[in-house]
């Protein structure tokens, strides 16, 4: 079995809104250092595979397929091995 930890991020010329927003509310409750903050998602996924190439393949796929809008958002993601 295998654990994938999927991170989903907008594309760096796609506006943000969730990020200013919470930039400003950083900014209100007194960090005042903070420069910018982008917003995304972070998805954890167990999967069967016979091997670690067969299940990041399916995991490549989830992505392009529904957990990324490639229009608008990059994605990468790590696998570990687990028991």
């Amino acid at each position: 079995m295998y654990l994938a930890m999927v991170y989903v991020t907008l594309k760096p010329t796609v506006n943000d809104p969730q990020g200013l927003t919470i930039q400003g509310a950083l900014h209100t409750l007194g960090f005042g250092s903070v420069k910018s903050v982008r917003a995304g998602k972070y998805l954890e996924i167990k999967l069967d595979g016979k091997t670690q190439a067969e299940a990041s393949d399916t995991v490549q796929k989830m992505c392009r397929q529904l957990l990324a809008n490639p229009v608008i958002e990059n994605f990468r993601f790590e696998m570990e091995e687990i028991k």
